[in-house]
């Protein structure tokens, strides 16, 4: 009886459930690393996604050029080929330095740049190859091989630019400085802008504020704007152009965004663009509308924690940022009670990824560093998986409370059968065998049945489990109660009648009990696989052990 009233099987089906959650997930290119972190993926509450490469393609392509005497440069083809790739002003096709203004901003794309791209395949950064693309597309590409590296300044989050130092082969050792990066802060360093192929003209608010102008229309197509500018030095740059290169969202991560918020999952975008091109990228993903409060780097700067917390709760998108301001995010929400899980790639995002609940690093463009302090890695980078990684969350936790309501029921109904007998001085209905049995056989299969059962497909659409609420609570304790007092009704009539017909208990009598005990079992586990349907909704055949 000690034996049977335990759930000793427990523990095991735990972890056993845990861990086919585990390969379940690595089959939707999900890969967890830590056992606690499947359970918790369908307690998050508030997504914090990175913009490219997560919601994007993360495949670069240039598809205009303005320079900074207002020529406009259309450019034809996709990807890293040359296939169908033209650059015209006009009906002119740009070839070498056919437009002078025009060729100065894709020269400086090719030289500053690190990307490689051989057969139509990219070793470097995409933004880059898109860069490189452009130059051979024009044939301008050639111009690097004049130009001898000194020093590089690589890019970061804090400085928004990326420069070299590089001396031409016929300048007498003088060195020329070519630059790249967010308009702004490439506008902060000039002080002048070319006009065609004259000498620099002296920069001005009123040409400052036209170029910015530009850049917002562009923005606003959902194009990612750099911005190139040469000189001598970091004070005295001279503004060439910009580049208008476009990052398409993945297909089918506006429905993957629809489904988790309609369960009650916030999904906030940060990214390191502009406001124009993060609002347009944010409304072809259904993630954000007109009149949606939208926060940068700078305006999270200012702000005191307390002045965060009013607002962060309808911010939609974070522009401008960069991993330290991650880390306030994640912070500010769960101070208001969100489980966050958050999206890093790089050595800068690990703070936020070992802040939030589920850290999530990228598979394909992650660091080694960053993938060692997350708790899932996405192979493809893909948000969908992400969303198909929540819902195997909430069905593991649903299939775990299942068998934990069907082995405590079973185990409550054992153990009451007999302390009732006793009390009303009834003989034995079973005998240790057939207890041990029912503990044994009865217990563990369909217990692990129900912990490898299939995701409902509901689940998803339903809300965050909250994390202070307890498995075990009221409504759970009544429902294992009424179960047990169904079995324990039921197999008690069988016996009381089969005993009373010849006044003493005959091992017929203990085989009918036994019987029916094991039937209403049965019928108990297959109530248990679902808390909101009903049996013939769920299929009466369909419980993997019957199979």
């Amino acid at each position: 009886l000690a034996v049977a009233a335990i759930p000793e099987g427990l523990p095991i089906v735990v972890a056993v459930t845990l861990a086919i959650g585990v390969i379940r997930m690595a089959s939707r290119r999900a890969i967890v690393k830590k056992l606690p972190a499947v359970e918790a993926l369908g307690c998050v509450t508030v997504i914090c996604s990175d913009k490219t490469g997560t919601l994007t393609k993360n495949e670069m392509t240039a598809v205009v050029v303005v320079s900074a005497d207002g020529q406009v440069a259309d450019v034809l083809g996709v990807g890293y080929s040359l296939e169908g790739g033209l650059c015209t002003v006009g009906s002119e096709r740009v070839i070498g330095y056919s437009h002078p203004s025009i060729s100065r901003v894709i020269e400086i794309g090719c030289i500053c740049n690190n990307a490689i791209i051989s057969n139509g395949l990219l070793i470097g950064q995409p933004t880059e190859g898109a860069l490189l693309v452009l130059g051979m597309k024009t044939q301008l590409n050639e111009q690097v091989k004049n130009y001898k590296l000194i020093k590089e300044i690589p890019f970061t989050s804090e400085s928004k630019f990326m420069a070299v130092q590089c001396e031409h082969i016929q300048s007498n050792g003088r060195s020329e400085l070519f630059v790249k990066g967010a308009l702004d802060r490439i506008l902060e360093m000039c002080v002048g802008y070319l006009e065609g192929d004259k000498n620099p003209v002296k920069l001005n608010d009123a040409a400052k504020e036209r170029f910015m102008e530009t850049s917002r229309s562009l923005g606003s197509r959902g194009l990612r704007v750099i911005a190139l500018a040469y000189g001598y030095n970091e004070r005295e740059l001279c503004y060439a152009g910009m580049v208008g290169i476009m990052d398409p969202p993945r297909p089918g991560v506006a429905e993957s965004i629809e489904i988790v918020q309609s369960a009650g999952v916030k999904v906030k975008m940060i990214t390191g663009d502009a406001l124009e091109t993060a609002c347009s990228i944010g409304a072809h993903l259904k993630l954000y509308t007109a009149g949606d409060i939208c926060l940068s780097g700078p305006e999270i700067d200012r702000m005191t924690d307390l002045d965060l917390e009013r607002v962060i709760k309808a911010v939609t998108i974070f522009y401008r940022s960069s991993p330290k301001h991650k880390l306030r995010i994640v912070k500010a929400l769960q101070n208001l009670g969100d489980v966050v899980a958050m999206t890093g790639d790089g050595v800068n995002d690990v703070v936020a990824l070992k802040k939030a609940d589920i850290g999530i690093a990228m598979g394909s463009t992650g660091t080694d560093v960053c993938k060692e302090a997350a708790d899932m890695i996405l192979t493809d980078d893909d948000f969908y998986t992400i969303q198909a990684a929540i819902e195997e969350g909430k069905g593991i936790y649903h299939n775990i409370t299942n068998f934990v309501r069907f082995q405590l029921s079973t185990s409550v109904a054992a153990l009451s059968l007999i302390a009732i007998s006793t009390l009303f001085e009834f003989e034995n209905p079973l005998n240790a065998m057939q207890i041990l049995w029912i503990n044994i056989i009865m217990d563990g299969p369909p217990a692990q049945s129900l912990g490898v059962e299939p995701v409902d497909r509901d689940i998803i659409r339903q809300p965050p489990r909250d994390v202070r609420q307890p498995m075990i609570n009221n409504a759970f304790i009544t429902n294992i109660l009424t179960s047990a007092a169904i079995i324990i009704t039921g197999t008690l009539s069988v016996f009381y009648k089969e005993m009373s017909a010849d006044n003493e208990v005959t091992p017929r009598d203990t085989t009918m009990t036994f019987t029916c005990f094991v039937l209403f079992d049965m019928w108990n586990a297959l109530a248990c696989r679902s808390s909101r349907k009903l049996i013939w909704e769920i299929g009466l055949f369909s419980l993997v052990i019957l199979r």
